[in-house]
């Protein structure tokens, strides 16, 4: 049999107080003496008493669950690392507070906007995390509209009225970019991710500009949804070309490994005829072969620091934006000098 879980009854017998007062103390109201309040906490911890999540919603209008709505196909996400990261920093910090996460993955605008007035409609979320943040947004207008808390992950642009958990991804591209060029690579191509969301957006654009500020003529570009499959489709393309790139820059990790892939099936040795770059410094990128070089993030970091910063906003009304430490270049074995003679590498492609 299960062993029966102490009550506020039982807290209220052990303290010798009312049940009332023992209710006042728990949920430190106003009424009750400090070393009253003390004894009560001291006995609740002593009985191992732990309060009910839907009793304290009903008594406080709070549901203590924060949401996060995700427009991407699942097998997306479930291949792409940085999701689970982000979640588990997000938990870390809602753990320590005794609140959930509602997690919502849809396929489309329309459904994404159906499941936030469900969340606010419903009263199942007391604020929401905004990630893969797009041009013209129509989400930030819905959630004024339903005056639900948010926290932005990324730049918003325009600004909004949320505060927002940014990290400057341009300065890792342009990193790749430059420490391709000198060691010799002109023919550099991006594979890049989804235009709509302004992080793959700003990607492609970082890219465009290293490439100039490098004296090197734009480099071709595929644009995929972040997905690994689009990552492998774009490296077979950009291998058939007539004069195919020596270096290829990967909006991420997943894309890049996929990529490392293909490569090696069509008998490219990495980076002795092709170099390749990641993005996200996910831990499986450094156990491939040849070991990754990419451009390192803390996806579990951005977490912690977004539900932090989400609590905040939703115990105090307000919260400060905050500016995460920029991406960085993780040199590893996929970078070298581009091969002396392409001719090897149009012939195995």
């Amino acid at each position: 049999m299960a062993e029966r879980k102490p009550t506020i009854t039982d807290v209220a017998r052990t303290a010798g107080v009312s049940k009332g007062l023992v209710s006042f103390a728990l949920n430190d109201k106003p009424g009750v003496s400090p070393e009253t309040r003390k004894r009560i906490l001291e006995v609740a911890g002593d009985l191992g008493w732990r309060p009910s999540l839907s009793a304290r919603s009903l008594s406080t209008s709070t549901s203590y669950a924060l949401g996060l709505v995700i427009r991407r196909k699942p097998e997306v996400i479930s291949a792409d690392p940085f999701f689970p990261a982000f979640i588990a920093g997000v938990e870390s910090v809602l753990a320590e507070e005794g609140r959930a996460l509602v997690l919502s993955v849809v396929p489309d605008a329309a459904a994404e906007l159906r499941s936030y007035r469900t969340l606010a409609g419903d009263s199942r979320v007391d604020g929401v995390f905004l990630t893969d943040l797009r041009s013209n947004d129509a989400r930030f207008g819905l959630l004024a509209e339903l005056r639900l808390p948010a926290v932005a992950l990324g730049r918003p642009d325009p600004a909004v009225p949320f505060p927002s958990v940014q990290l400057d991804d341009t300065h890792g591209i342009a990193q790749a970019v430059a420490h391709l060029a000198d060691l010799g690579h002109s023919r550099i191509a991006h594979v890049a991710g989804d235009p709509h969301m302004m992080h793959g957006g700003r990607r492609r654009s970082s890219f465009n500009e290293a490439m100039r500020e490098a004296g090197l003529e734009p480099g071709l570009i595929v644009e995929t949804d972040f997905s690994a499959a689009c990552g492998a489709d774009a490296t077979r393309m950009l291998l058939e070309k007539r004069r195919p790139p020596t270096a290829i820059v990967y909006a991420n990790d997943p894309m890049a490994i996929a990529g490392l892939g293909v490569a090696q099936q069509r008998g490219l040795r990495v980076p002795a005829d092709l170099s390749i770059t990641g993005f996200d410094g996910t831990d499986i990128s450094g156990y491939v072969f040849p070991a990754l070089t990419t451009i390192t993030s803390d996806p579990v970091e951005w977490g912690r620091v977004a539900a932090r910063t989400l609590l905040r906003l939703i115990a105090e009304g307000t919260a400060e934006s905050v500016e995460l430490p920029p991406a960085a270049l993780l040199v590893r074995a996929s970078t070298g000098p581009p091969p002396s003679d392409r001719g090897t590498v149009a012939a195995h492609s």
